[in-house]
């Protein structure tokens, strides 16, 4: 049953009817129970539904109508992605295919014409796995073309080889470093990173290629993702920018990438309140997305607005950074919470606890989706605006829920300004008189030490701006500027 709830909890309300359509198809009889078993399940029902569907306890009937909806709900959900999905990859996988089909009818114009094609763009791309099957092909259909040299051939083959098993240690790295920082051992950021490269023998310098470049950068920004420590992932990040400016014209070659990497540097520099600098990588990477007639704009367009209306927010233009949000055609989960927060600064809390209520799933599920750190930050979001709304049994509610759920986990990452500024808030809202005294203002300053110009995130300043403008009865929004102006600025 909980494998069914979750995959029902991944289809969004136009593909609940959809589904139901698709249910309705498939069914062969007129008193198939999974509709109605569906609809139960969406509608939160989840005791004694076999007394429900059959009027009698029937628990063998249950399970097997449980097993069917839910292979139908796979079936649905792969179908569906696979329709969506008009990647170039599965392109070039298509044209693989035919020739292979080509070949097999005996038809060798055609098919060599198709798989040369598919090797053209696969090596455009960058796609070493699509590459190897192509090379697989080449080889075992060599003969039949005079003006093909097996032997360069199977040199391709092996060259192409090499970068996939470079391809294949990144990804070992990323998976590493991940595992790595959700351990509690202490181990420096810097350390975790530079133990992992050498592990995997990765060496940053001119022979890794653009693709391999756009991972590495990649793998290191996650790293500063989990932890919000983009201070020290910067010399990392700027060095492989450097041997990425070196690639010169290959940037045209592999644009997607280009931009994702311009995205990074961008979230790199404004996450270390470099705003100049990642305004002109943001309007770097617009230039890019309009190239070859907007090739890759829709796919970056929700990256691009997210950059956009960040800078503007930490750089006094906040009611432009809510038009841009407001404008924004479909709102993903990251685009909501920037809105929140966005209007929170602007101290519009109902209408931030309005978006807020539009978060109807789990934590847990949320944690899958976009991970914790944007469900730390949401729940301290809500914490904060239902202290503003005085609501006053739902912030203890979710403060003690707080508390259950992420005390742990923060103090072995180190976190515990996050649980400290949790309890300065609660104790502001049981007596606010408190926040104007001597001692209260002591005892905030003496619970957080800053890092440092560059080195403290903006995201966390932003919270104890909240703190600070209620101890100086000021604008949030106007002390979350002047604060981080003066860190930026130390």
């Amino acid at each position: 049953m909980k494998q069914l709830i979750a995959l029902i909890a991944v289809l969004s309300k136009e593909e609940h009817q959809e589904f139901v359509a698709y249910l309705k198809r498939k069914n062969r009889r007129g008193d198939t129970k999974n509709v109605l078993l569906f609809k139960l399940i969406l509608a939160g029902e989840t005791n004694a539904l076999d007394r429900k569907l059959y009027g009698t306890p029937s628990k063998n009937a249950f399970h097997a109508l449980c097993k069917r909806l839910q292979d139908s709900l796979l079936d649905f959900i792969s179908g569906k992605s696979f329709s969506k999905e008009n990647s170039e990859e599965l392109e070039i996988l298509k044209l693989l295919l035919a020739s292979r089909i080509f070949f097999e009818q005996k038809q060798y114009y055609i098919a060599f014409k198709s798989l040369l094609k598919a090797e053209k763009r696969a090596k455009r791309i960058a796609v070493y796995p699509i590459l190897n099957e192509v090379y697989h092909t080449k080889i075992q259909y060599a003969h039949l073309n005079p003006s093909w040299s097996l032997t360069a051939i199977i040199q391709e083959s092996e060259a192409n080889h090499g970068l996939f098993q470079q391809e294949y240690q990144l990804n070992l790295a990323y998976a590493t470093i991940k595992a790595e920082l959700k351990t509690p051992e202490g181990k420096s950021l810097r350390e975790i990173i530079e133990d992992t490269f050498a592990t995997f023998h990765i060496e940053l310098n001119d022979t890794l290629g653009y693709k391999a470049l756009y991972q590495l950068m990649e793998i290191v920004s996650t790293a500063a993702k989990l932890q919000s420590n983009y201070h020290t992932i910067a010399p990392f990040m700027e060095r492989l920018y450097g041997l990425i400016g070196k690639k010169g014209l290959l940037a045209d070659k592999h644009r997607y990438y280009h931009i994702h990497i311009l995205n990074l540097m961008a979230i790199t520099h404004f996450r270390n309140k470099k705003f100049s600098e990642s305004l002109q990588l943001t309007a770097n990477m617009e230039t890019e997305m309009m190239k070859n007639n907007r090739e890759f704009y829709k796919r970056f367009h929700e990256k691009l607005t997210v950059l956009k209306a960040l800078n503007r927010t930490y750089t006094g233009a906040l009611d432009d950074a809510l038009m841009l949000l407001e404008a924004y055609p479909q709102h993903s989960l990251d685009l909501q919470l920037l809105h929140m927060t966005c209007l929170f600064q602007g101290e519009h809390f109902n209408k931030a606890y309005a978006l807020l209520r539009s978060f109807r799933h789990s934590d847990d599920w949320y944690t899958k989706k976009v991970g914790w750190q944007w469900v730390i930050k949401k729940n301290i979001i809500e914490l904060l605006l239902l202290i503003e709304l005085d609501k006053l049994d739902l912030v203890l509610l979710r403060a003690e829920r707080f508390k259950r759920t992420f005390s742990k986990k923060l103090r072995q990452l180190g976190e515990q300004r996050v649980l400290t500024f949790v309890q300065l808030a609660l104790r502001y809202y049981e007596n606010p008189r408190l926040i104007r005294s001597e001692g209260f203002e002591k005892e905030v300053g003496d619970s957080f030490t800053w890092l440092g110009r560059d080195r403290e995130d903006i995201f966390v300043m932003g919270f104890y701006a909240w703190l600070k403008a209620k101890m100086q009865g000021a604008s949030l929004y106007a002390v979350t500027l002047d604060l981080v102006r003066s860190q930026s600025e130390q």
